[in-house]
């Protein structure tokens, strides 16, 4: 029975990846064992009940495998139909690669290869700070495992490598890859670009290693899982040698990865394998086999926790009702009482989200986070100390200089479930977190990144620390809020619109240097993507359009343009994404079209053609000097803007 069950997902994926006439038959081949082994005897889900918080997690981060997953999925029950498969990589409910939210049973968006393993790391992260927080002696309430499926190109990827030495450092026992290691890869042979030693590679960054010579042994697949979860203080990397394409007659070489083996073939795959069923005919008994080891036993052990967790509300009501909290997800901000925090009339928006960060970890004990080794100046840290092997309860994670993994933990964190979470870095180096945010606006997840040095105002640090083309990247991005204040109030303002988010990721983006705060910004303002913050007088001259610390720079030169005669409005625009969501008749209040508008920002100009022709930016890089200096040399002053306005 094993063989067949095993052979049914092999045969969905081949028959499937050749209806579709486009995959990856390859891993579904070689891995469909150890995947089989895993869900059967291991896995704890409920498939009628899939958003179960204390499910074990299950990660293919070799997303391109994405029918092994289909397939093991519907066999166990998930809604995913024969007919779904058989629309696979068609419109439909089954992808070419997982989408979170997308498929039922899929549990992050991967694919883009390092990733997913990256995910389940801040999965396994959530996993032992609920467990500290909620556990009690003979109640754990969190007490799950993270699997992952990965390949060779997983282990390649920087993104990948940063995450498993920070999994390692943190000791994450409950984290279990499978590493699909079958020696090939899209171009050729694996050896061609890889030589390192797994073993040694992945003991010296404190993980244990396990080696199955055979991928096509059950018996060695379980025994290494069943010693995997037997070392709490350290994850586990089981190497499972197979061979790609297992079967076909192209088996273990390059072919078999990422094209269709044909029909001609999977008639002599049949045969081989003793295969005696029509493409997406799978007889009952492995139904029943998928019912019964992973269906009903999963139902089975959700069944069991529920009564644990009514015994736990009655002997804990305290921490019941603060689980109930964690899980609803509802997240608020009281913007007037915020305002208390601004002490002065001046102040860095890095500082001001600092304090905002402080009281909301007050308000909320599942708001989590950290920063990219640069604590001490985004001023994005979490509370309660630091967050380790000893300390699984701290709130402040620090990731190290690991830019790319912090962007995709943060999002394994926020996809677990009952946590908020954020992650921080100078803004120039969101360049190394934007696959990750990408993969956020996709799956509709509301991570927070946080990320300060905004502009040529940074200074000394020069032209590879001062951002120029980022804020246009960013906000080309579908379904991503990026919002850049320009006091206190509006930084205020994003972060109650990112803390009580919970479709969209937040990109909050931070001045170094001091601002000036107005009375006239608002929550409202901010919402609505933009408005104005200073009103003509009269009849209006024209208006001047800013974002971010250059919304002081239009109110200057003003005051200037009044002396000359003109009355000006200024608008700031501290979210486009939000804007672009308002009525055209909002948006028409605010920028009227026949007035001259002049659009200011130290940084790239593209994305402000859609709101006028003219726009004061900067399209080159900046210079290493003292701010003032570096200002006054891009022509960034209020008598420039002045000058600029005027030539309209």
């Amino acid at each position: 029975m094993e063989s067949k069950a095993i052979n049914a997902i092999r045969f969905l994926g081949v028959d499937a990846i050749n209806k579709a006439n486009s995959g990856h038959p390859g891993i579904v081949l070689g891995a469909a064992p150890m995947a089989y082994q895993l869900f059967t005897s291991h896995m704890n889900i409920d498939v009628k009940k899939p958003n179960w918080i204390n499910r074990d997690r299950f990660i293919l981060s070799a997303g391109h495998g994405s029918m092994l997953l289909y397939a093991i999925n519907h066999l166990s029950g998930y809604k995913i139909s024969m007919e779904d498969l058989m629309n696979f990589r068609q419109l439909g409910n089954t992808p070419g690669h997982p989408e979170y939210g997308h498929t039922e049973g899929v549990e992050t968006t991967s694919g883009p290869l390092g990733q997913g393993i990256s995910n389940a790391v801040g999965m396994a992260i959530a996993e032992t700070h609920l467990a500290a927080r909620f556990n009690k002696p003979d109640y754990n309430i969190f007490d799950h495992y993270t699997y992952v499926i990965c390949g060779d190109g997983d282990l390649q990827e920087g993104v990948a490598l940063e995450s498993i030495s920070l999994a390692g450092h943190l000791g994450l026992g409950k984290l279990i890859v499978l590493f699909d290691s079958n020696d090939i890869q899209l171009d050729g042979k694996v050896s061609m670009t890889y030589s390192e030693d797994h073993k040694k590679k992945f003991e010296a960054m404190e993980w244990q290693y396990i080696l199955v010579n055979d991928g096509n042994d059950l018996t060695a697949i379980n025994k290494a899982i069943n010693k995997a979860k037997k070392v709490s203080d350290k994850p586990t990397l089981i190497e499972v040698k197979t061979i790609i394409g297992y079967g076909s007659t192209e088996q273990g070489t390059s072919k078999v990865h990422g094209s269709p083996i044909g029909e001609d073939e999977a008639t002599k795959l049949r045969s081989v394998l003793n295969w005696t069923y029509d493409p997406f005919v799978v007889p009952q008994e492995v139904y029943d086999e998928f019912r019964k080891k992973v269906t009903l036993r999963g139902k089975r052990v959700h069944k069991k926790w529920e009564q644990k967790l009514i015994d736990y509300k009655k002997d804990f009501p305290q921490e019941a009702k603060l689980l109930d909290e964690f899980l609803a997800n509802d997240y608020q901000l009281d913007f007037k009482k915020m305002q208390e925090i601004i002490k002065s009339d001046k102040e860095a928006t890095r500082n001001i989200s600092g304090k905002v960060i402080a009281e909301l970890s007050k308000m909320y004990l599942n708001f989590i986070g950290g920063s990219a080794d640069l604590t001490a100046s985004t001023k994005a840290k979490g509370a309660d100390g630091d967050y380790n092997k000893e300390n699984r309860l701290s709130r402040n994670i620090n990731f190290g200089v690991r830019e790319h993994a912090m962007g995709a933990i943060v999002n394994g964190l926020t996809l677990h479930g009952g946590l908020k979470v954020f992650g921080g870095a100078f803004f120039v180096f969101s360049d190394y977190m934007k696959p990750a945010i990408r993969l956020a606006a996709i799956m509709n997840i509301p991570s927070i990144f946080v990320f300060s040095h905004d502009s040529i105002a940074v200074g000394e640090d020069g032209p590879t620390h001062q951002p120029i083309e980022q804020l246009t990247g960013l906000r080309a991005i579908p379904n991503l809020n990026v919002i850049r204040p320009a006091d206190a109030n509006e930084t205020i303002a994003a972060w109650k619109i990112a803390i009580e988010s919970k479709g969209t990721p937040t990109v909050i983006v931070l001045t170094r240097q001091n601002v000036k705060n107005y009375d006239t910004t608002s929550y409202e303002g901010v919402s609505s993507g933009a408005y104005i913050v200073s009103e003509e007088e009269e009849s209006i001259d024209g208006i001047l359009l800013a974002a971010g610390s250059e919304v002081e720079l239009a109110m200057e030169a003003k005051k200037i343009l009044k002396t000359k005669g003109k009355d000006i409005r200024v608008v700031s625009m501290p979210s486009h994404f939000m804007f672009e969501n308002q009525t055209k008749k909002y948006q028409k209040e605010v920028l009227p079209k026949r007035n001259k508008i002049l659009a200011i920002e130290m940084a790239s100009s593209m994305s402000w053609y859609k709101y006028t022709h003219d726009v004061y930016a900067l399209d080159r890089f900046g210079a290493s000097a003292p701010m003032e200096d570096v200002l006054k040399h891009l022509d960034f002053t209020k008598e420039a803007i002045v000058e600029a306005f005027l030539k309209l």
